[in-house]
């Protein structure tokens, strides 16, 4: 008895919950669902990673829902946890981008700490490195380098609690300095970037709390409280996460339209940068 419970637990500390998993996979597929109609009817191109990222949620709570009766699968294992871990990265990329592109809109690229054309394309670098990195600790985890693996998506980890970081104090700057000395186009009435800064600090400080959750899960390990008890997971990455995609789609950047100049675009998505 002893022997069949401990090959149950080789992959989880636990058995996956069936309801709650199901709950947030419906959840996710809904709100993905919503930002693929906002991307494909308002033609926010810039959108589509943050659209992606709702996708991986999905694909990752399967895993989950797949994991309740198969704890020693590996295959589902990875789906969990990969996809889960992955997600937040796309939704930076579009959160980054929206920053270039609102601080263009308004005329302000005088304003802004960080040179508008190497703005975006720096930090979607970061969140570029910040996506391999975490993406390899799948394949070490495979080969039964667990340490390596670890390392792998702390490394990842502490890459994007770092730019979104350095991404909000560069917003903070910026709204200081437009708020003293005001584009024309800042001015005009409609113009909502105001409301779409504060979209972005809302979405980067949900997405730092759960960066900052999961290095600590990490630190801990195996034998720590959160790998050891499902809610963590739920309350401090699952429920923000669902929160930031239903922020970015009430407070959606549609009024951001990009200018002619895309020297600011991220490298990998310049073909969808034409609205």
């Amino acid at each position: 008895m002893h022997e069949i419970i401990s090959r149950s637990y080789k992959f989880w500390n636990y058995v996956p919950s069936l309801p709650a998993a199901v709950i947030f996979m419906l959840i996710f597929m809904i709100l993905t669902g919503l930002h693929s109609w906002k991307l494909f009817t308002m033609r926010t191109w810039f959108c589509i990673s943050f659209t992606l990222g709702g996708l991986f949620e999905i694909l990752g709570y399967i895993g989950r829902c797949v994991s309740h009766g198969n704890t020693t699968g590996m295959g589902p294992y990875i789906l969990a946890n990969i996809f889960i871990l992955l997600g937040p990265t796309l939704f930076a990329a579009s959160i980054y981008m929206t920053l270039g592109r609102l601080i263009r809109r308004i005329g302000g690229e005088h304003l802004s700490v960080i040179r508008v054309s190497r703005l975006t394309k720096t930090f979607v670098w970061g969140d570029v490195l910040s996506f391999i990195v975490q993406g390899n600790s799948s394949s070490l985890s495979v080969l039964g380098y667990t340490t390596w693996a670890k390392v792998a998506v702390i490394a990842g980890l502490a890459i994007q609690l770092i730019s979104f970081s350095i991404f909000w104090l560069t917003a903070i700057i910026f709204e200081k300095r437009i708020n003293r000395s005001p584009t024309p186009e800042s001015l005009l009435p409609g113009m909502p970037w105001k409301k779409s800064l504060n979209m972005l600090y809302a979405v980067s400080a949900l997405i730092i709390i759960r960066s900052v959750f999961r290095i600590i899960e990490y630190v801990l390990g195996n034998d720590g409280y959160p790998l050891s008890h499902e809610w963590t997971l739920y309350i401090f990455d699952s429920a923000p996460m669902a929160i930031v995609m239903v922020i970015f789609f009430i407070w959606y950047p549609s009024d951001i339209k990009p200018t002619k100049d895309l020297e600011g675009s991220m490298p990998l998505a310049t073909s969808y940068s034409e609205v």
